[in-house]
């Protein structure tokens, strides 16, 4: 890779996956901010105003929250891609809370640069369109995921999707926040944790869990993760390696001012 082309790498793989003049139409607008864990990124209800692009190994979760005070995850999301209207293009108000699991640098963007910077090129319309299908399928899958599958499984599906976002076998996680994660009591995930603790599969430490066989963890998990992630190649072009997202590669070349149509591969989500 050239040097400059490395020195310009922002460490999130939407971004980083654009080819220089479109990339020349964001970087110029994005704002670098930190969050720390547990930080609200914007609240249901709210206005979102500007895209955030998580870089690196920080996490953000998509959150939906009861009356009761009772949550439960819907989506993950890390260096490859965004929250914050990328669906509804900063339009209307936010369904979910996105809440900060594994805290880190971030980008921001007006969310109306970003709508201006697709006007202006074809190939950023196209990779967003294709990343909004992606993180709809995650959504949808996890839904079903979580009416249908057992509790075992679903944490697995939810471990695999952070190691894939983090890059290492070592997840930065507690009981509790994970918990949280699954819409269960702690009590009753620690049990669940000692039991793929005793498979061999992980090893629960002070908040962490490392992975200790992560292709015996993929043949016991629901086949939820395997889905998203083989959307995830098939729509957006992500590469991984053992150790999760590698990149996404850069959407072809469209001339003139056509709208490509979406390689999807079960893309019709209604």
């Amino acid at each position: 890779m050239p040097a400059d082309r490395a020195a310009a790498l922002t460490g999130n793989l939407l971004l980083d996956a654009l080819r220089e003049p479109d990339r020349a139409l964001i970087a110029p607008h994005l704002e670098p901010v930190s969050f720390d864990k547990g930080a609200s990124v914007f609240q249901a209800g709210s206005d979102v105003t500007h895209i955030t692009f998580p870089c690196d190994q920080t996490v953000v979760a998509l959150i939906i929250a009861t009356r009761d005070g009772r949550c439960a995850e819907t989506a993950t999301i890390g260096r490859e891609g965004a929250v914050g209207g990328i669906v509804s293009a900063g339009r209307v108000p936010a369904s979910t809370e996105a809440i900060v699991q594994i805290g880190g640098p971030m980008l921001r963007l007006d969310a109306e640069r970003l709508q201006d910077a697709k006007r202006r090129s074809t190939e950023i319309r196209n990779l967003f369109a294709r990343y909004s299908d992606c993180l709809l399928a995650q959504v949808l899958q996890a839904a079903a995921c979580n009416a249908l599958h057992p509790i075992e499984q679903r944490c697995l599906r939810w471990l695999l999707t952070l190691q894939d976002r983090i890059g290492g076998d070592t997840l930065p996680i507690t009981h509790e926040l994970l918990a949280s994660m699954l819409g269960v009591q702690r009590t009753y995930l620690t049990r669940i944790l000692r039991t793929l603790q005793d498979q061999g599969l992980i090893r629960v430490g002070r908040g962490r869990i490392t992975v200790l066989d992560r292709r015996a963890m993929s043949r016991a998990a629901c086949e939820c993760h395997d889905r998203v992630q083989r959307h995830f190649k098939t729509v957006l072009g992500a590469v991984y390696t053992a150790d999760g997202f590698d990149r996404i590669e850069p959407p072809a070349p469209v001339d003139g001012n056509v709208e490509p149509p979406l390689a999807l591969s079960g893309g019709r989500h209604g």
